[in-house]
């Protein structure tokens, strides 16, 4: 005969969920100290904007005169390459789209044999070449084809990591989708490109929005090829205008710290609007 043991649980005493560890105040304590560590760059990067002049060592801890004089002139003079840097960016997640989209939905749906297994690892091979390499090719090429300080070769330049990095998100997420539901579809009368409209793009939306807001941080943050396909001060992308911008204003760091801060928010307004969609579309293709 067994005995059976039984927990008697007080009047008022707080029940803790079966399998679950209890929290502890230190490990909120240490979080709190680590997040604090990771944010003290933005923290000071406002903080300095915010002062009437000086440099960034002279900056007291806590901005005590705030002023906006270095917005008002990040603004007057960066204002243009922040629009630059925002049409270039928009082109390329939309030229990703577009060309990425339909090579994942082939590469997921369509029965291509170990063709599939070749372009998929040409893709990952582009991901691996340096960019210096990639932005001294396009150089020589941009130089024959009069591409050189255009909006459209920049778009095309940022797009070279753009496409294979949605080529590969897509593609998993798509290929989670079940054969069944696009098959219903061709049953229904729908051809390739009915279904690919009607039934795997809407079903793709977290893909697609991860895939492009991606494609924006990449072509957002671009260095490289702005300092490389361009040669005149016509067309600056806020990377490079803010690294220019350094030479003019190193003895006042209110406008620079102001031009970095108006070029972090677009970014950071994007990933806590589209946080949810990413995480989802990040995870969607990890389990079919």
């Amino acid at each position: 005969m067994s005995a059976v043991v039984t927990h008697r649980t007080e009047p008022g005493a707080p029940v803790r969920p079966s399998g679950r560890a209890p929290r502890r105040p230190v490990h909120t304590v240490v979080g709190i100290l680590i997040l604090a560590v990771m944010l003290f760059p933005l923290y000071w990067m406002v903080n300095v904007s915010l002062q009437p002049a000086g440099n960034a060592v002279a900056t007291p801890w806590f901005p005590a005169d705030i002023t906006l004089r270095g917005y008002s002139t990040a603004i007057s003079e960066q204002g243009g390459n922040l629009v630059t840097s925002l049409v270039i960016s928009l082109g390329a997640v939309v030229f990703s789209l577009v060309i990425a989209t339909p090579a994942a939905y082939a590469m997921a749906h369509f029965k291509l044999g170990r063709w599939a297994t070749i372009v998929l690892f040409g893709i990952l091979v582009t991901q691996m070449v340096p960019g210096i390499v990639v932005a001294n090719a396009l150089y020589s090429a941009y130089s024959d084809l009069g591409l050189l300080n255009t909006v459209p070769g920049l778009i095309l330049a940022d797009s070279a990591a753009g496409i294979p990095f949605s080529i590969i998100l897509m593609r998993a997420f798509m290929g989670s989708i079940p054969t069944s539901i696009v098959e219903a579809a061709y049953v229904d009368g729908a051809g390739h490109v009915r279904a690919f409209f009607s039934i795997v793009l809407p079903m793709s939306r977290n893909a697609l929005i991860t895939a492009g807001l991606f494609t924006f941080l990449f072509a957002w943050g671009d260095f490289l090829f702005a300092l490389t396909l361009t040669t005149t001060a016509d067309l600056r992308p806020i990377t490079l205008g803010l690294y220019t911008y350094v030479g003019s204003f190193v003895a006042d760091w209110s406008p620079i710290m102001a031009t970095a801060v108006l070029s972090s928010l677009p970014a950071i307004a994007l990933l806590v609007l589209a946080q949810r969609y990413v995480a989802a579309g990040v995870t969607g293709g990890a389990v079919k």
